[in-house]
């Protein structure tokens, strides 16, 4: 079953009436999940479908008698569980643009992005809106308030007092595929969060897609290990539970907790980060722990490794699997590769410096992989096409890719090329197509090296040094002018193979300097130092933030 509107208006699209039709026909299931500690055990707040349905257009009847209207846009920060996804949907059904952005990222990229989106108000917890206060200056056309949780001096109703309106004072908002709905920002890993206009479109698209290709059907149950993931769920049918973590710290996830309730709700499907399954998967595989009901898997946001995928499958119904969709914010789903296709075919290539595997391309993707270029390129006339298995940068056109940014809107001169009535996205990524029209990353473009040599690619290099025993992940940094840069590699052991005294710290060090000599790819490195933590994203906690590293490096340097 893929989700389709059958009662709506022609040319009228909105997410939030998929939510509406699900309701008509799984009124009793499950809708969404968020558990509650008590102790060792778990309360769990739940909603039906029928029950969502109601409370998702009370709420969005409540944001219109506010005076909210169609185009504005408004701020969600409020933490991942019920309330999150029934105002994700009662924003969609309203016509409202949300604006999305992960508190983790710091509070100056926050207050920063938060006022270059400029928006028309904020729904949010308590404490973020003492901070709206306080820096109030920076919103200047920030009306209408909602409080999620307590109220204290700031005015406007609270989530409670919505959800006292009459649901049938809403009245339905004539969206089209066109129509913006959100504003989700970059994780910022890659230079300063950008902005990125999502459209109803976008996201019907995302979901048909994500549908289709794994198959999913109305009945699964999901751990969401991504709040957004939920909004997904809820349109296709299948029941989201939302794990006992915070969700800004993936790689902080109890496994144990999570495994409690994945098997108390039987999931069917789960996505999480590579940091989540590297822990939850440690914890199974040490435990000899499963979780039998567990059909699909999915990891996205950085390369998984294969010791993941590989503990994860063990731990999973064995007619079950694991995949790693590619993708980015500005275009999810591009690409997917299965766990199977990882372990018996490219994990081997990949340990041979040949890149990360990510599969093939969904099927209403087009792709190309083109000459590196870091300048902007007006039209598709303009960019040629690299041989296949030469590296090269990759790009993609579809109904999945967004069209600009709205914040740092020079970024798109730099990512927006040209194409009559259409357009292609600069993924910022490179690496290569093989015989099989696969794509294997090689790094993010930005990060590429730059030595008297040539290029060096970081994907390729680290996955040379990072088949020591010792060696949990590293990373591979240049510090000098471009065409004449030093490559100095960041290495995190494993915490149980971490060196404990300067002799075995040198030791380590040794036998990574030697095994780099050891081969054309990293012969070059000469320089190594360790690491107990590499820097990585809030969002997922497994995307290195390289250019802290860079940073670090120029100071050991002097350079």
């Amino acid at each position: 079953m893929t989700t389709t509107l059958t009662n709506q208006e022609p040319n009228i699209y909105n997410i939030g009436n998929f939510l509406s039709e699900i309701a008509q026909k799984y009124p009793d299931q499950v809708a969404i999940v968020e558990p509650r500690r008590q102790g060792a055990s778990y309360d769990y707040t739940q909603l039906n479908f029928a029950d969502f349905e109601a409370d998702t257009t009370t709420i969005a009847a409540g944001l219109q008698n506010m005076g909210i209207t169609p185009g504005m846009k408004i701020v969600l920060l409020v933490k991942p569980g019920v309330d999150f996804i029934s105002l994700v949907i009662a924003l969609l059904k309203a016509g409202v643009v949300m604006i999305l952005i992960d508190p983790g990222i710091g509070k100056k990229h926050l207050l920063t992005c938060l006022q270059e989106a400029n928006p028309d108000g904020f729904i949010a917890i308590s404490r973020a809106h003492a901070i709206r206060k306080i820096f109030a200056r920076r919103f200047p056309n920030a009306r209408f308030h909602v409080t999620v949780g307590k109220r204290w001096f700031w005015g406007g109703p609270t989530l409670g007092q919505l959800r006292q309106t009459d649901k049938t004072s809403f009245h339905s908002i004539k969206t089209t595929r066109e129509s913006p709905a959100a504003i989700i920002f970059t994780s910022g890993s890659t230079g300063p969060p950008k902005g990125v206009l999502y459209t109803q479109g976008n996201f019907g698209e995302q979901i048909r897609q994500i549908q289709s290709h794994y198959k999913i059907q109305p009945g699964g149950i999901d751990m969401a290990g991504f709040p957004l993931f939920a909004l997904f769920n809820s349109v296709m049918g299948v029941t989201t539970i939302f794990p006992d973590m915070d969700f800004t710290k993936p790689a902080e996830v109890d496994p144990k907790r999570y495994h409690q309730i994945a098997n108390e709700w039987k999931v069917t499907q789960a996505f999480g980060s590579p940091a989540l399954w590297n822990r939850v998967g440690n914890y199974l595989s040490r435990n000899k722990q499963t979780i039998p009901t567990l059909k699909k898997v999915f990891s996205a946001g950085a390369p998984v490794p294969p010791h993941v995928l590989e503990k994860m499958k063990k731990a999973i119904d064995p007619q079950g699997e694991c995949y790693t969709p590619y993708g980015a914010t500005e275009s999810l789903p591009v690409a997917s590769i299965s766990a199977t296709e990882v372990l018996t075919e490219t994990a081997n290539l990949s340990a041979l410096g040949k890149g990360t595997c990510v599969g093939k391309k969904f099927d209403d993707i087009r792709w190309k992989v083109i000459q590196i270029s870091d300048d902007p390129i007006e039209t598709i006339s303009e960019v040629t096409e690299v041989p296949q298995g030469e590296i090269g940068e990759l790009i993609v056109s579809g109904p999945v890719v967004t069209s600009q940014y709205l914040t740092r809107t020079e970024a798109n001169a730099f990512h927006k090329v040209a194409d009559g009535s259409t357009f292609w996205h600069r993924m910022g990524d490179v690496g290569y197509l093989d015989a099989k029209n696969r794509f294997w990353f090689c790094g993010r473009k930005g990060h590429r090296l730059e030595t008297i040599n040539g290029s060096l690619f970081t994907i390729p290099v680290e996955s040379m040094f990072n088949q020591h025993k010792a060696l949990y992940r590293s990373a591979l940094v240049g510090v000098g002018k471009r065409g004449a840069q030093k490559p100095i590699l960041f290495a995190e052991p494993w915490p149980d193979q971490s060196p404990k005294t300067p002799a075995q710290k040198e030791q380590l060090i040794t036998e990574l300097l030697q095994l780099a000599q050891e081969n054309d790819l990293t012969k070059e490195v000469k320089t190594i130092y360790l690491i107990d933590a590499l820097p990585v994203d809030i969002r997922h906690n497994s995307k290195i933030f390289r250019e802290q590293l860079t940073v670090l490096a120029t100071e050991k340097e002097g350079a």
